[in-house]
């Protein structure tokens, strides 16, 4: 049996009705930028949040970036960052000219470990970009301390996590603002690249509004040095179907992961998710480490089972940041990550049939005796 990692064609067969109809909708109306979707998809949003406002953008990645932007993190400014995380919540940071200073994981959950990151504060930090990584909320408890002990921006990455709760608040509002991606691969994706960012500021959101439309809130009349980031109305209104289905998605999400949970808990060799009694994950990703990756993805490869690596290579060792001069090394906890993590299919559309078959594949390959795997 073939089991994808993620297949993304179910959702529009089960949504075909309501998707076709909001693309005519949009394709009727003849606005196509800034308008009416947007703004509806904006206030919807906000509220499935529980945040009081919501500006849409081009791209996860915009939106961390105009998060800095907007709480006048520059150049020489320093943001602590996690170091076991996609390098673009690094390339934010490095785009509006301020030095990703990295923070290590808790090993057991893979987030950002707040000791550590009380211990990066320097005088010339501005702001924690903590990672609510696989669908996992970060502990933002004491991270939101630290911020206020030493007046400090916290912009939430909420790229992998739209709906999951801390302490039975939805991440994005956690912070002092939530960077939302909306690729279609998320937990709630568009069909081509689509952002956001969620804060309860008005003078954030107000300041966002701006800079994503090239420094202008008047046409012609341009306030700041602002950019072209500005989500348009067909993923908007796509946005807005398909957000109706988000919680049931991620409900089927969290049944396949404790299905994995339970079906592996004994099996020697694999570290499963850690989750907290305070966290509710909505599963992005399925992650496990072991050390023996090579011959687990061999198995998977055999038996046409999809899977990734959620990533392969630590941001401090990628090219694009030896000038940090980090190096092997550096930051041994997500460089072991980066060696021994794997991320099995999980998504709102696998089968029961296709998850037995990844599960069997896992547990014979690693239960087999330890000679043998050396083998």
């Amino acid at each position: 049996m073939s089991v994808p990692f993620l297949d993304l064609k179910p959702a529009y067969a089960e949504l075909q009705a309501e998707i076709d109809a909001a693309c005519r909708r949009v394709m009727q109306s003849g606005w196509f930028i800034l308008g009416p979707e947007v703004e509806a998809f904006e206030a919807e949003f906000a509220a499935y949040c529980g945040g009081r406002h919501c500006v849409g953008v081009a791209n996860g990645l915009d939106a961390l970036e105009l998060c800095l932007r907007a709480f006048d993190v520059g150049p020489g400014d320093e943001v602590i960052v996690p170091s076991n995380t996609y390098i673009a919540t690094w390339l934010a940071i490095s785009a509006v000219g301020a030095i990703p200073v990295p923070a290590e994981p808790d090993p057991r959950t893979h987030n950002v470990d707040p000791q550590a990151v009380a211990a990066a504060i320097t005088p010339r930090t501005k702001a924690i970009m903590p990672v609510h990584l696989y669908g996992q909320p970060a502990d933002m408890a004491p991270l939101m301390a630290l911020a206020e002990k030493h007046g400090l921006a916290v912009i939430e990455d909420v790229a992998q996590a739209q709906g999951a709760l801390y302490r039975n608040r939805r991440t994005g509002v956690l912070g002092h603002a939530g960077a939302f991606s909306f690729f279609p691969t998320k937990n709630l994706g568009a069909i081509g690249d689509a952002g956001g960012v969620v804060t309860d500021d008005p003078r954030i959101a107000d300041r966002i509004r701006v800079l994503r439309n090239y420094g202008s809130r008047r046409k012609y009349v341009n306030e700041v040095q602002g950019t072209n980031s500005r989500l348009d109305e067909l993923q908007a209104a796509i946005l807005r179907a398909k957000l109706r289905r988000l919680d049931d998605w991620n409900g089927r999400r969290a049944q396949a992961a404790a299905r994995y949970s339970a079906a592996f808990a004994a099996l020697p060799g694999l570290q499963l998710p850690a989750v907290p009694d305070w966290a509710e994950p909505v599963w992005h990703l399925y992650v496990v480490a072991t050390a023996e990756r090579e011959r687990l993805t061999a198995a998977l490869d055999r038996a046409g089972i999809g899977w990734l690596i959620h990533y392969p290579i630590p941001p401090h060792l990628q090219d694009a940041y030896a000038g940090l001069g980090l190096k092997r090394g550096a930051l041994p906890i997500a460089e072991r990550l980066a060696a021994q993590v794997l991320s099995l299919p999980i998504g709102p559309y696998m089968t029961g049939e296709q998850q037995a078959a990844a599960i069997d594949c896992v547990s014979q390959a690693l239960a087999a005796p330890a000679m043998e795997r050396r083998a």
